[in-house]
């Protein structure tokens, strides 16, 4: 059963000023997005990390280098494509009648296209990025074995797709999961599917390998009655 570690990047900029940063390749880290880059790195330095794969943006990029483990590029784990959404502040956006269907029915939404952006629906970026999360599970099975624990930096609406789909419900639902800048979420992949044992974590404690995990006592998958908890 290996574990994933769903990391968001650290605060930036455009963060603090409200602008949908989207692809937008100058955007990095503010000084309060390094320190929580820096409190990421110390809180999971005593886990034994198989593999850091982040998205190729730079906030994504800063954040990873300052996690321990190998690091590795992957574009499928990058944010999603807003097209003509891009560099907009929120406000603005919010007035937008696309607005109200990102929030009631977003896999019924494709950002409009741009000349200069690019564009793709909530629904592609949620395929790519379970696509990346199943072939870099794989891989680190295979290379690393079952108890192996391995992180994905990515973006807020990415990392919502991805727990959305570990708790079973539909991206139309997405909106309810909550995922602050340098948040820690963490999924267990089992045979049986996946437990999601940390939810938009934003704490400062050190990380142990066994709060990135849960035995079962010879039962697998979700124990009847909750289980007994960490040690």
């Amino acid at each position: 059963m290996t574990t994933l570690v769903l990391v968001r990047h650290g605060r930036t900029t455009a963060n603090s000023e409200g602008v949908l940063a989207g692809w937008t390749p100058g955007v990095r880290l503010d000084e309060r997005g390094r320190e929580q880059a820096r409190t990421l790195g110390r809180r999971l330095a005593d886990v034994p990390l198989a593999a850091v794969v982040t998205s190729p943006l730079k906030r994504c990029v800063q954040t990873a280098e300052a996690l321990p483990g190998p690091r590795y590029l992957e574009e499928r784990l990058g944010e999603c494509r807003y097209g003509a959404w891009t560099g907009r502040r929120l406000e603005e956006l919010a007035k937008d009648p696309l607005w109200s269907r990102v929030q009631e029915a977003p896999s019924t939404v494709t950002f409009p296209p741009d000349d200069v952006w690019a564009s793709e629906s909530l629904a592609e970026m949620q395929r790519r990025a379970l696509a990346a999360v199943g072939d870099w599970d794989a891989r680190v099975r295979r290379e690393h074995g079952e108890d192996a624990v391995w992180v994905a930096v990515s973006h807020g609406d990415v990392i919502k797709a991805v727990l959305a789909d570990a708790v079973g419900t539909s991206l139309d639902r997405f909106q309810r999961i909550v995922v602050d800048p340098a948040s820690v979420s963490v999924v267990q992949l089992t045979g049986r599917g996946p437990l999601v044992l940390r939810l938009n974590d934003t704490g400062t404690e050190p990380l142990t390998p066994a709060d990135l995990r849960r035995t079962t006592a010879g039962a697998p998958g979700g124990v009847v009655g909750g289980g007994a908890g960490t040690p």
